[in-house]
C-alpha cells in the first residue's frame, strides 16, 4: 500500500505532491506539541518555589534544558541520522514524552521537575527528523512553510485543549498533559503513515536544490568553517528569537492574567490563528522563487519585518496606543515571521546556494542548540529578585531590545553572505564552464 501511494506521488502534479507533502509533516508536529506545550495551560500556583524560582518556571527551565541538550546531541545525530529510520525515530521518541507526562503526574512535586525534563529531551530531535522529509525540494518552501504553521498554531491549539480537558473535569492540572498526550495518538499514527509515503527527492530536485546526504564530521567542519562569521551572527540572533518567543509561549497564561483576560481558552488559539496564517501566505510564496541566492535575500528581509513589527508593536503598547490582545497578536506574528525561516527554509536555501553536499538539518540543530541555551537563561535572568519584573512588563522591553538587537544582526549576516556567496560563485565560476564544455565536445 505504501509503494503504491509513493508511486502515485512521483507521477502527481508538484502541487499536488506538495500539499500532501505539507499536510502530512504539519499534522505530524502538531500532534508532537501535544507531548510538549499543553502543561503550559495550568498554573500549579499552589504549589511552593523550588530555590526561590517559581514551581512553574522551574518546570518551564527543566523542559527546556532537556530540549536544548537533545538540541546539542541532535548536531550529531539528525546530520547523520538515516532517512529509513525516521518514523521509527518520530514514534519512539514521542512514546517516551508520552511516558514522561504519566511520570509527571505520578511524581509528587517539585521531583516531577525532573520528568518534565525527560519530556523535553525525548522530544528535542523530533524536528530534525520530520524536516528530513521536507529539505532538499523544489517545493521545500510551501511544505516547510506548511510544516512551521504547525508550531505556530499547535501551541495554542493545545493549551486551549488543555484548559478545555481541565474545565470540563475530563483531568487535574497533573494529569492534563498526559490526557492530552493521550487524546493526539491516533492521528500522530495516520501522519506517520503519511510521511511513511513519501518518495525521495528527485533528480530535478537534486539538480535544482542539490544532493542531500549525511554529514560526517569532517563535512560539518568544513561547512562551519566556510560559513562561520556569518552563521555566528544567524545563531546570536536565533538566540533571541527563540528566547523571546518560547517567554511569550510557555507563560502566556500569566500575560493574559495579568491583562486582565486571563481563564478563557479561546484566547490561546484565536491569537495565533491569524499568525499561521500569515506566516504560511508569505513563505509558501518562496517556492515560486527558483534562484537560491535571490530566495535567501528574500529571508533575510522577511526577518528583519519580522524583528521591526515585534519591537514596533511593543513600543506602541508600551505607549497606551494599541490594546493587548492586538499587541500579543502582532508581536506573536512579528517574532514567527522572523524566527520561523531559521527552522528550515533560511538554512535549505543557503545549501543549496552554497553547492554544498550536505543537509540543512545540521545547521537547524547547531542554531537550535545556541537558542534553546538562551531561552534557559532569559527565564533565569528574569527570575534574579531584582530583576522579577511583571510577566507583561518585562515581555514589553523583551520584545523592544530584541527587534531593535535583531535588526542590526540580520542587516550584518545579509551583507556578509552576499560577499560571500558571490565570491563562491566567481570562484567555481570557470570550473562550472569548463565541465559545461566537456561534456558538450563528449
Amino acid at each position: 500500500m505504501i509503494a503504491a501511494i509513493r508511486h502515485r506521488l512521483e507521477a502527481a502534479p508538484p502541487w499536488v505532491f506538495g500539499i500532501y507533502a505539507g499536510l502530512a509533516t504539519f499534522g505530524t508536529y502538531f500532534c508532537i506539541y501535544a507531548f510538549r506545550k499543553a502543561f503550559a495551560a495550568a498554573h500549579f500556583a499552589g504549589v511552593a518555589p523550588v530555590w526561590t524560582v517559581e514551581y512553574k518556571v522551574a518546570l518551564v527551565i527543566a523542559q527546556v534544558a532537556g530540549y536544548a541538550l537533545a538540541k546539542l546531541i541532535g548536531v550529531r545525530v539528525i546530520a547523520e541520522w538515516p532517512a529509513h529510520r525516521r518514523i521509527a525515530g518520530i514514534a519512539g521518541q514521542s512514546l517516551i514524552a508520552q511516558a514522561a507526562l504519566v511520570l509527571f503526574a505520578v511524581i509528587p512535586a517539585p521531583w516531577n521537575i525532573a520528568a518534565m525534563f525527560a519530556d523535553g529531551l525525548a522530544l528535542g530531535m523530533i524536528w530534525g527528523m520530520v524536516f528530513g522529509f521536507v529539505e532538499g525540494r523544489r517545493q521545500t518552501d510551501l511544505i516547510g512553510a506548511m510544516l512551521c504553521a504547525s508550531f505556530v498554531i499547535s501551541s495554542g491549539v493545545m493549551k486551549s485543549v488543555g484548559t478545555l480537558v481541565m474545565a470540563w473535569h475530563i483531568a487535574g492540572e497533573w494529569w492534563m498533559p498526559a490526557v492530552t498526550g493521550v487524546l493526539f495518538m491516533p492521528l500522530l499514527a495516520l501522519c506517520l503513515f503519511a510521511l511513511a509515503t513519501l518518495p525521495p527527492p528527485s533528480a530535478a530536485d537534486r539538480a535544482e536544490r542539490v544532493e542531500r546526504v549525511p554529514m560526517d564530521a569532517p563535512a560539518r567542519a568544513a561547512l562551519l568553517r566556510r560559513y562561520g562569521p556569518g552563521l555566528f551572527a544567524l545563531v546570536l540572533l536565533y538566540v533571541l528569537l527563540t528566547a523571546l518567543r518560547d517567554f511569550r509561549d510557555n507563560f502566556s497564561a500569566e500575560i493574559w492574567a495579568e491583562l486582565g483576560l486571563g481563564g478563557q481558552a479561546a484566547l490561546f488559539s484565536l491569537t495565533e490563528l491569524p499568525i499561521s496564517v500569515m506566516v504560511l501566505a508569505v513563505l509558501a510564496t518562496l517556492t515560486l522563487i527558483r534562484d537560491n541566492r535571490t530566495a535567501l535575500v528574500i529571508n533575510f528581509a522577511l526577518i528583519a519585518l519580522g524583528l521591526a513589527l515585534a519591537a514596533g508593536c511593543s513600543a506602541l503598547f508600551a505607549f497606551h496606543l494599541i490594546g493587548p490582545v492586538l499587541w500579543m497578536t502582532a508581536l506573536g506574528g512579528g517574532l514567527y515571521l522572523a524566527y520561523t525561516p531559521f527552522n528550515g527554509m533560511l538554512f535549505d536555501r543557503l545549501v543549496a546556494a552554497s553547492g554544498s553536499v550536505g543537509n540543512a538539518g545540521f545547521l537547524i540543530y547547531v542554531a537550535d542548540t545556541g537558542g534553546y541555551g538562551g531561552s534557559v537563561a532569559l527565564l533565569l535572568l528574569r527570575n534574579i529578585p531584582g530583576l522579577r519584573l511583571p510577566w507583561t512588563q518585562f515581555l514589553i522591553g523583551a520584545g523592544i531590545g530584541c527587534g531593535t538587537l535583531g535588526i542590526v544582526l540580520i542587516g550584518w549576516a545579509a551583507v556578509w553572505f552576499r560577499r560571500k556567496l558571490e565570491r563562491d560563485a566567481k570562484k567555481w565560476e570557470p570550473v562550472f564552464r569548463n565541465k559545461s564544455r566537456e561534456n558538450k565536445d563528449s
